[in-house]
């Protein structure tokens, strides 16, 4: 099969296109013909040699995809051959084929093409797990999501508002606040040019956010918790920011808050089989409703995964950039 590959860590011209053997599906697991995969930020780190794959998983990139289901593996009861699915994946999915755990399939959302579903497995999960799961965001709470007009940041912004979250967001640049306040957002902040501690202070009449989603890492650290509520929740997936900071235990423990670093790509197959039946469960009938719909600047050839990179790197994209072998 053909697939994407990083000859070397570096920059997006290390991405090539190459002959690889084709993945077999194990027990309990299912082989899927790529419909569409996705670029994540993640993809650009492991690029660059700073993410590698979890021990025994494929250094091909590519965490999430839409499929049609080749073959089925022993052990696997719900699938079968020519069924179209979401995947969440920890690799490979910059590929015509590739190999997944059953219990990381998902139907697509009744309502929306194959293509454009590639753009949800990562942010439904991510979202859902973090937001949801984690920081058990509640209706009528406040609700932070930096980036918010990345992938995850425009999937955060709907799903918190269809479950009555108040949603405030951050983004960098005029353009980008507006598209925040089309999706539903109740105030978004320009970073470039105000500060988001004093902005959600104002908003909130000090008060602050319940939770935080943030991609940041040390950056925002001591300035997310200035943000947060009384017993509010922050929640890190990303390291854009930097990874070591300074942490005021004070502050925290004044406001009775959490601090939580998580990561989706790492967890085990049990885990990440019970975030897809949530995901498939809560998320999904908000997709098929119209509440809530994947966001796509741009879907690109396989072979110009490198142009997909360098697209991703310049930020200027707003919500999620996809490709079609």
């Amino acid at each position: 099969m053909r697939a994407v590959i990083a000859s070397q860590p570096g920059g997006p011209e290390v991405l090539t296109i190459a002959e690889v053997p084709d993945p077999t599906p194990g027990p309990g697991e299912v082989l899927l013909e790529v419909i569409a995969t996705a670029i994540n930020r993640a993809d650009t780190l492991q690029r660059r040699g700073f993410y590698p794959p979890p021990p025994g998983v494929t250094d091909i990139i590519g965490l999430e995809c839409t499929g049609t289901v080749l073959a089925v593996g022993e052990e696997v009861s719900g699938w079968q051959v020519g069924d179209v699915a979401c995947a969440l994946l920890s690799g490979g999915g910059y590929a015509e084929r590739v190999a997944v755990p059953a219990g990381q399939l998902m139907p697509i959302p009744e309502g929306l093409d194959p293509v454009t579903a590639a753009a949800l497995p990562e942010v439904a999960c991510t979202v859902w797990s973090n937001v949801f799961m984690v920081a058990g965001l509640r209706p009528e709470e406040r609700f932070l999501v930096h980036g918010g007009a990345g992938g995850i940041g425009t999937f955060a912004i709907q799903l918190a508002k269809a479950y009555g979250a108040e949603v405030i967001a951050t983004a960098g640049s005029p353009a980008k606040v507006a598209r925040c306040t089309e999706l539903g957002a109740d105030l978004v902040v320009d970073y470039s040019e105000d500060d988001f501690v004093a902005e959600v202070s104002s908003y909130t009449e000090g008060r602050g956010v319940d939770v935080i989603l943030d991609n940041m890492g040390a950056k925002y650290l001591d300035r997310n918790i200035d943000a947060l509520a009384n017993s509010g929740r922050l929640v890190i997936i990303g390291m854009q920011g930097g990874v070591k900071a300074e942490l005021d235990i004070a502050k925290l423990l004044g406001k009775r808050g959490a601090v939580i670093a998580t990561s989706l790509r790492a967890r085990d197959v049990t885990e990440k089989s019970a975030i897809c039946a949530a995901v498939t469960e809560h998320v999904w009938p908000k997709v098929t409703s119209g509440e809530v719909r994947p966001v796509v600047h741009t879907t690109l050839p396989l072979a110009e995964a490198a142009e997909a990179h360098r697209l991703m790197e310049a930020g200027e994209h707003v919500g999620k950039i996809l490709l079609t072998p």
